[in-house]
């Protein structure tokens, strides 16, 4: 499991849409970084075991790892990801607010 990945789900606070997207944001993002030689129900297994502390204290993270879990039940299905629709987030005014 990439920490930065694991840091962006964790630093973003979120209602339950939004939660919804960085955790989907955030599965492709850890998908795209695997290696390509990598074992992909290891790679989930470690993945879910670095997040298990913050399933239940962060939503985007417990979206995260519903994503993990529906990807190793079978049959296997495609999974329902987005990106987000584009909308304003407050620019520089809501980074320089966050910090």
């Amino acid at each position: 499991m990439d920490i930065h990945t694991l840091s962006q789900l964790l630093m973003a606070p979120a209602g339950p849409d939004r939660a919804r997207e960085i955790g989907q944001m955030g599965y492709m993002q850890w998908l795209a970084g695997l290696p390509g030689g990598a074992r992909y129900e290891a790679e989930v297994l470690h993945a879910l075991r670095v997040t298990a502390d913050f399933i239940d204290s962060d939503p985007a993270v417990a979206e995260f790892c519903r994503l993990l879990r529906a990807s190793l039940r079978g049959p296997l299905a495609p999974l329902e990801l987005a990106l987000p629709a584009p909308r304003r987030r407050g620019g520089a005014w809501q980074r320089r607010r966050a910090l």
